[in-house]
């Protein structure tokens, strides 16, 4: 008789999601309708769940849609999430649904990155942010986070570099906690050993640059943590969002992310307007 390794047996694994997200057997029992002597057994392999309660305690407990399929494997049943590679024809709708969404937010900027911060499409309102940059940053495969902290990057065009630097850490921190990534952790290895930029303006102490605004403009006080990064003189404030595809069947639209750049004053709406005019 063969027996499953108890570190891959899929009570094991749903424990050790359960217990990563600080959720006890009962908890989970009451999200799940089931009962906590169930989730008692179903961890410690008393009983096997059927497929849908492996796909129910994986939703409930935020697993990634790429470890939910290691779940279904290690309970006995096939994989439910394919990974298509995004130039796959099949994706032909989702990459013309990106194409248009970053071209109609013109002219600020936005971008579509993957799980690791690879940059898999972006509008001109990005390509006009990263203008001077160095080639060696600029080397495919972009990404995201590199680009933005690396010394010869954008981290010294950045105004609030050190709380903006902050602030991508943590988010990444955030998704580490979430899912068990060895490329994003590679990722964010990397771009916390950066330095910082040997002098770089610091918002905290340095008056900002000319921004042709009057003081009426004074009122705008920021609404979230913005990014003032510097383009030709100007210093511009874009507040981030970013967005997801809701309940996604494969595994490579499960990882992609949506970031548009949101000015957050009026100058910065009127600068951007002057540079691609409609």
């Amino acid at each position: 008789m063969t027996t499953v390794a108890p570190d891959t047996d899929v009570g094991p694994l749903l424990r050790g999601w359960r217990e990563r997200r600080k959720v006890s057997q009962l908890e989970l029992a009451l999200r799940a309708g089931s009962s906590a002597r169930h989730i008692s057994f179903i961890e410690t392999g008393r009983s096997r769940p059927s497929e849908d309660m492996v796909l129910k305690l994986a939703e409930h407990l935020d697993v990634p849609v790429r470890d939910r399929n290691a779940l279904l494997l290690a309970a006995g049943y096939a994989p439910r999430y394919a990974r298509t590679p995004l130039d796959d024809p099949a994706l032909d709708p989702l990459r013309g649904g990106l194409e248009r969404l970053l071209t109609g937010y013109e002219p600020y900027p936005a971008l579509v990155v993957d799980g690791t911060y690879a940059v898999v499409a972006a509008n001109r309102g990005i390509t006009m942010l990263l203008d001077g940059l160095p080639a060696h940053v600029l080397t495919a495969p972009l990404n995201a986070m590199r680009v933005t902290l690396h010394p010869d990057g954008l981290a010294p065009r950045i105004r609030n570099l050190r709380a903006w630097r902050g602030h991508l850490l943590d988010q990444m921190e955030r998704q580490l906690a979430l899912a068990r990534s060895g490329a994003l952790r590679e990722v964010y290895e990397e771009v916390a050993a950066y330095p910082l930029p040997e002098s770089y303006p610091d918002d905290s102490g340095e008056p900002e640059l000319d921004r042709g605004h009057d003081e009426s403009e004074a009122r705008y006080a920021p609404f979230a943590l913005p990014l003032r990064i510097e383009h030709g003189g100007t210093v511009l404030s874009f507040v981030s969002s970013i967005a997801t595809f809701n309940t996604p069947m494969d595994l490579t639209v499960a990882e992609l992310a949506i970031e548009t750049l949101l000015p957050a004053d009026p100058a910065t709406v009127k600068y951007m307007r002057s540079l691609m005019p409609y």
